[in-house]
């Protein structure tokens, strides 16, 4: 493969896989679990995503062929680990194609109710967590997803780049805007709920940064990886925490960004019904209440025009997103049906498309239904808990491999690795013990169901463990691809 990434076209690639989605979705929950303080949180989220990405980047490097952690985890620690490991991928892939889903529905509703003056009944736009009865708009845009993965949907590289650029260009006009009317009473009290909101928020804001794998698998095409690939993970992952932090600055400097309380000056749980009431009694004016944060401050200091292209780019560029995600999704279902932990109908390709619409169908009912009756917070978050569950046993991997096999060719070796990773694994935990107790007890039912599915049908069937096959560690015969890689 041909070497011509340098540390430039590196960092512009991570900034263009990672900056957007997670702004236009969590401003919010991020704002009522942590106040002002959510801009301490980016940095942390951001910080723990570098030296997770760093051990991440020697794992893909060592695979050519772009894998995944279930497939780095399969070939270093075992068919059990990478079972959990592919478990916890479900809620990274599909729970954060059902987040971003309710976070397009937000700003499609804003959209129409404040452009096109189109009033909609709460009931059908939120879910039942959320003061409604069922989010329809998340639930169709997930159906309409679904649909084009199965009939083969190709998504060019230009009109990435657009829409990469789209949310860019949105982002900026923000700053740009709101920047110079910040007010600085805002900011106080800094951190009304003290660091443990503030690492609330970390764990919730780590989804804004879940993309840097574009970099990380780029080693093979990386000039001096040794060099160029922790300059590009580092600098695209530095400048969208500025940009964030620009955003976040934005939004709490103009509006405020205080959380909503109740009795006995509980703050209230982001997505949660009291919420809900406590935003309906005070007619919505909060940014913690907003399901379109970002439109919601510009309309609110005076720029309803601006406000309408940002939510305008939000509606554009989102879906892209959710059509990735559920990409990937379908990507580790099919390896895993493939090493026979699925159902081997799981695998099965469309005759006319070419695409493997078994699994794409089941992972869109999965994603809609999701999308339809829980709120973008709660999504996120368990999302969240599986993907840094999947990067911790990554940097596992990575320590392990680093010790049973030191001379492995290694096009990219994670730099201080004994220090780094020790960082990253703790980093995982610390973000994973920051979630709310309810998204915990979520993973770990989640856990163990996955335990029960894989002594119960898995273990027997697996075609590594009846020795029909060795282990995987390249997806060279995956299904013919609808659109390209997650990565």
């Amino acid at each position: 493969m041909h070497r011509s990434l340098g540390a430039f076209q590196l960092t512009m690639l991570g900034v263009g896989a990672v900056i957007g989605t997670g702004i236009f979705v969590l401003t919010a929950e991020a704002a009522q679990k942590a106040g002002p303080g959510m801009m301490i949180s980016f940095i942390i989220a951001g910080f723990v995503c570098a030296v997770a990405a760093l051990c991440y980047a020697e794992m893909a490097a060592m695979v050519p062929v772009s894998g995944s952690a279930y497939t780095y985890s399969y070939a270093v620690m075992g068919e059990l680990v990478a079972w959990m490991v592919g478990w916890a991928l479900i809620l990274e892939y599909a729970i954060a194609a059902g987040a971003v889903s309710v976070g397009w529905s937000g700003y499609m509703i804003g959209f129409v109710q404040n452009s096109l003056h189109i009033t909609v009944p709460l009931e059908l736009v939120r879910g039942p967590f959320d003061g409604g009865l069922i989010n329809l708009p998340a639930m169709g845009i997930a159906v309409v997803i679904t649909g084009l993965l199965i009939l083969g949907t190709k998504e060019s590289a230009t009109v990435n780049a657009v829409l990469v650029a789209i949310k860019i260009v949105a982002l900026s006009l923000f700053i740009a805007l709101t920047i110079p009317m910040i007010k600085a009473g805002n900011f106080q009290p800094f951190a009304p709920l003290g660091f443990t909101g503030i690492s609330g928020a970390a764990a919730s804001i780590f989804f804004a940064y879940v993309g840097f794998d574009a970099v990380s698998t780029a080693a093979e095409e990386t000039k001096n990886p040794q060099r160029n690939m922790p300059i590009g993970l580092i600098g695209s992952l530095a400048i969208c925490t500025v940009f964030y932090m620009l955003v976040a600055a934005g939004v709490i400097g103009t509006v405020g960004a205080q959380p909503v309380f109740g009795p006995g000056h509980v703050a209230l749980s982001p997505g949660s019904p009291a919420l809900s009431d406590a935003c309906n009694a005070i007619g919505e004016n909060a940014v913690v209440c907003s399901k379109e944060a970002l439109a919601w401050t510009l309309r609110s200091v005076g720029h309803p025009m601006v406000g309408w292209l940002v939510g305008l780019a939000a509606i554009l560029a989102l879906p892209s997103v959710i059509l990735m995600m559920m990409f990937g999704q379908t990507r580790i279902f099919f390896v895993m049906s493939r090493d026979g932990l699925l159902p081997e109908f799981f695998s099965k390709i469309h005759p006319r498309f070419h695409t493997p619409h078994v699994i794409t169908l089941l992972t869109g009912v999965f994603v809609a239904l999701f999308a339809a009756f829980f709120p973008v917070g709660l999504l996120a978050d368990v999302s969240n808990s599986g993907t840094l569950f999947a990067f911790a046993a990554v940097s596992i991997a990575v320590l392990v491999l680093r010790r049973t096999d030191p001379t492995r060719k290694r096009p990219f070796r994670t730099p201080a690795v004994m220090i780094v990773a020790p960082i990253s694994i703790v980093g995982c935990i610390y973000l994973f013990g920051s979630l709310s107790a309810a998204t915990i007890q979520l993973f770990i039912g989640w856990a163990v169901l996955g335990l029960i599915v894989y002594y119960a049908y898995s273990r027997s069937r697996s075609h590594v463990g009846r020795g029909l096959t060795e282990v995987h560690e390249g997806d060279a015969d995956l299904p013919p691809s609808s659109v390209p890689p997650i990565d």
